[in-house]
């Protein structure tokens, strides 16, 4: 293993700064954080920058398509471009476009919230979500990025990865780097219970009361693998979260095959994705 792959992202992208690039950068991620126009004075009081700093910066993104400049105000927003590009080529069209129907379904079905996950750049990437029909119910923003080892779709998805891969997505965790000999190799024994058992169950682990299910989409070995995971809230009655398995199980593998994840030989038999329990 090379040192390059050994340094944390931070530490990375300190080595191989671009003060101009990252200037540009810094603009666009803060305006599309906070989602309103802001002047140039305004920007460049967020992000500690003299406003002469990025004048230029903001010419040449409005040059370019990625801002507007609002004429009555002289503030700036995000206009289409990057979601342009991001639909453009974005590898996991056909995963989503297989995926959102049947999520529908299965979340109508169970009356639960359902995402779905992917690993992208070191990180958990919530690509789509259904929320569950019910006044109360978890949301997970689309879009939004978690930690692999902190949570239910991460360890999925860690747990179906070659011991390769996982073991170099391990390094660039500043928290892994920093757990004893002991708590690496509990680690890592829970991810080999989640590959046999094919499944990863949690319980309050982002707050009281949360409980997540997930399963992998995929087979081992598809050039994209994902994570199917059911968000709720415990309840004194109703079903209970193991009795939605079979639901979740048929309907990660359905979308599995409609996005070539895994040949159809393999679902043959397998319940229909909409045949959970009613709540």
């Amino acid at each position: 293993m090379t040192n390059d792959k050994l340094l944390s992202l931070e530490e990375r992208r300190t080595k191989y700064s671009v003060p101009a690039l990252e200037k540009g950068l810094d603009v666009l991620e803060y305006l599309s954080d906070q989602a309103v126009p802001l002047t140039q004075a305004q920007l460049a009081r967020a992000l500690s920058r003299q406003a002469g700093e990025i004048f230029r910066m903001l010419a040449c993104l409005e040059s370019r398509g990625y801002l507007r400049r609002e004429p009555n105000t002289g503030a700036y927003s995000l206009t289409l471009k990057l979601f342009e590009l991001s639909r453009t080529h974005s590898p996991y069209e056909v995963l989503l476009k297989a995926a959102q129907p049947l999520m529908r379904g299965l979340a109508e079905d169970l009356r639960e919230s359902c995402h779905l996950s992917v690993l992208h750049r070191e990180r958990v990437l919530v690509l789509a979500q259904e929320e569950s029909p019910r006044p109360f119910r978890l949301s997970v923003e689309v879009g939004s990025q978690h930690s692999p080892m902190h949570t239910t779709s991460g360890r999925v998805l860690l747990a179906n990865m070659d011991a390769e891969d996982c073991e170099e997505l391990l390094t660039h965790e500043l928290e892994w780097r920093r757990e004893k000999p002991a708590a690496r190799a509990q680690f890592m024994k829970r991810l080999a219970a989640i590959r046999a058992r094919g499944y990863e169950r949690s319980e309050g682990e982002r707050f009281v009361g949360g409980l997540d299910l997930g399963v992998p989409v995929g087979s081992p070995g598809s050039s994209i693998k994902a994570a199917l995971t059911i968000a709720t809230l415990k309840e004194k009655s109703g079903p209970s979260l193991e009795s939605m398995l079979p639901a979740l199980k048929a309907c990660a593998d359905v979308i599995a095959v409609h996005a070539g994840l895994k040949p159809e030989e393999e679902v043959r038999g397998a319940p229909s994705p909409h045949s959970g329990p009613q709540v």
